[in-house]
């Protein structure tokens, strides 16, 4: 089974990730989301997202001006993954789906870390059985790791020498907001009623 976090990458990634009490602790009177929030970032929003280049499942190279030109709901995982990521980019669909239905467009976006199985052809697949409005996106080896830099992921194959290679991989989902950038996450535990609820209080606060 895909392992959701892996010595001292979990304790950054955590660190990073605080918990809602520090928030209710700490509260930021500048914050137009602070209603919203359920979480908060050590360091601050600012401190998860970047500039990313990438390739879609068109085999065309983006970069996140490209991608986030709608809010998004950003999940980073590998389509061969047995269990975890079937079932949080379903999840995430679905969240997206009643989002559409209070009135809110949001994209369902999915980084692989594995760029060496999932190439355009892979993605454009995978995409298509998950949500008809996905962007899927790899790239080379480099500008993977590069993406999840960024967001404060973390992967790991864990043996590289098998044929059906499995990877250990954090397993987040981002709201990124093209005005502002990352704005919230979300943990595998959160129902798509929670998501959608939350992520409709931000937009509806943008």
């Amino acid at each position: 089974m895909t392992k959701l976090y892996a010595g001292a990458a979990a304790a950054t990634i955590l660190a990073l990730l605080a918990g809602t009490a520090l928030y209710t602790l700490y509260p930021r009177s500048d914050d137009p989301f602070a209603d919203c929030r359920a979480s908060v970032v050590a360091g601050g929003a600012g401190a998860i997202g970047g500039p990313f280049t990438l390739v879609d499942q068109n085999g065309t190279t983006v970069t996140e001006r490209d991608v986030f030109t709608k809010p998004a709901l950003v999940y980073f995982g590998y389509t061969f993954c047995p269990d975890v990521c079937p079932l949080d980019v379903a999840r995430n669909s679905e969240a997206v789906d009643i989002l559409e239905e209070l009135g809110h467009e949001v994209t369902p976006v999915f980084i692989s870390v594995d760029p060496k199985r999932d190439t355009p052809e892979v993605l454009a697949d995978f995409a298509e059985n998950m949500h008809p409005h996905m962007i899927a996106l790899s790239g080379s080896e480099d500008q993977v790791k590069a993406a999840s830099k960024a967001y404060k992921t973390f992967y790991k194959i864990q043996d590289p020498s098998e044929e059906f290679y499995l990877i250990d991989h954090s397993t987040f989902t981002y709201l990124v907001l093209p005005e502002t950038g990352f704005a919230e996450f979300f943990r595998r535990e959160e129902t798509p009623d929670q998501m959608a609820a939350r992520v409709s209080c931000y937009l509806e606060r943008r």
